[in-house]
């Protein structure tokens, strides 16, 4: 059983950041792959980032170059970095960890961007 509690999250300004972080309990972290998706009022969850194991890395199209997904095994905690934020980023953000048929949700943080 794995365990994945997310913090970080906030009310920003346009153009500003934050850094989410997601830490997971249980055995064998370090061997899922982990991801950030996020789900806006009134649309469907949508993957962020991903990354796997070996710490490859891939980024929904809207958020490159902007966000980092990074994952400290040694702690078991995935993180976001994201910057240059926009209104169109809002919604709750929620870490994933997969391995096979095994898939792990957290409950979701908010983050609002908003002048």
């Amino acid at each position: 059983q794995v365990q994945l509690v997310e913090s970080g999250g906030g009310s920003v300004q346009p153009g500003g950041s934050l850094r989410l972080s997601c830490a997971a309990s249980g055995s064998g972290i370090s061997i899922y792959t982990m991801g950030w998706y996020r789900q806006a009022p009134g649309k469907q969850r949508e993957l962020v980032a991903v990354i796997t194991s070996r710490g490859s890395t891939n980024y929904a199209d809207s958020v490159k170059g902007r966000f980092t997904i990074s994952r400290d095994n040694t702690k078991n905690t995935l993180y976001l970095q994201m910057n240059s934020l926009k209104p169109e980023d809002t919604a709750v953000y929620s870490c994933n960890a997969g391995l096979g048929a095994r898939v792990y949700w957290g409950q979701g943080t908010q983050v609002t961007v908003s002048s």
